[in-house]
């Protein structure tokens, strides 16, 4: 991965806008920084770009109607939404109206530096699957997708209820394909309550970055996969069956499975 990619960052507080453009500048990625969609809409009718980072909380035009407006130009670029931590809820719908990630505020330099490493990296999954399309050629294997009977939150992880009302969470293979070699895991305990949207695992790569899993469903943990703590390569081999994260009981499936995807749609 170069640091050749364009990025667009649309916030309306200067001061994210300064943190996250002094971040990526050292990284080496240009970025254009600007105060709201309408100037953003502007920048790309000019310009081609990897990724997009916005706000989602923004007056006149929000982060949502970004997302509308990018679908109904067809615009397919990877956007990754910053949100306050009070809002997670939206951040969720967000990932379901086609963001594929986002960056809580307050933010740390390595949630950045990662996020914006695995949105580049799905931005180039995404053009070799349309590359594969456009010239009707046999598309290789560059991800497996879940299986059809599962649910998926945007393309990070996956969930799949059980018949005796628990459900195994996990995560997707596009997601680890978006990131580097994983050295080490760390999973939360059993006992523990994990929201959906909110982290339920950090991936530690060979590339000294760590990544959140976001968990697609909420619930109480009743068991985790302890294989995988001690053979990280399972997670990355089998991430659907063997390389599970937790078995779950959900606090309220009904409600947060609208936010979820079905993994037998072809929508990536």
């Amino acid at each position: 991965m170069t640091n050749e990619e364009k990025i667009l960052l649309i916030d309306d507080e200067q001061v994210i806008l300064d943190a996250v453009s002094k971040i990526a500048s050292s990284e080496g990625w240009k970025i254009d920084a600007v105060l709201n969609v309408k100037n953003g809409l502007e920048k790309i009718n000019k310009n081609n770009y990897s990724l997009i980072l916005s706000d989602i909380m923004m007056p006149e035009i929000d982060g949502f109607q970004l997302l509308d407006e990018l679908y109904n130009r067809h615009i397919n670029t990877p956007v990754i939404m910053i949100t306050g931590y009070s809002t997670v809820e939206n951040a969720v719908k967000s990932l379901f109206k086609g963001s594929i990630d986002f960056i809580p505020k307050p933010f740390t330099f390595d949630e950045i530096i990662s996020s914006i490493n695995r949105g580049l990296k799905f931005g180039s999954i995404q053009m070799k699957l349309e590359e594969a399309k456009r010239n009707k050629t046999e598309k290789s294997i560059i991800y497996v997708p879940c299986p059809p009977k599962y649910k998926r939150l945007s393309y990070i992880s996956w969930m799949n209820l059980e018949y005796e009302g628990s459900a195994l969470i996990g995560a997707t293979d596009l997601f680890l394909e978006t990131i580097n070699e994983i050295t080490k895991i760390e999973l939360m305990e059993v006992e523990d309550i994990i929201l959906q949207g909110n982290s339920c695992a950090k991936f530690e790569t060979d590339d000294n970055l760590i990544h959140s899993c976001l968990s697609p469903l909420g619930g109480r943990i009743v068991e985790r996969n302890e294989k995988i703590l001690s053979d990280p390569k399972l997670l990355e081999k089998d991430p659907y069956f063997e390389g599970w994260l937790y078995r779950i009981i959900p606090t309220d499936v009904e409600y947060e499975l609208k936010y979820l995807v079905s993994c037998s749609s072809d929508r990536l």
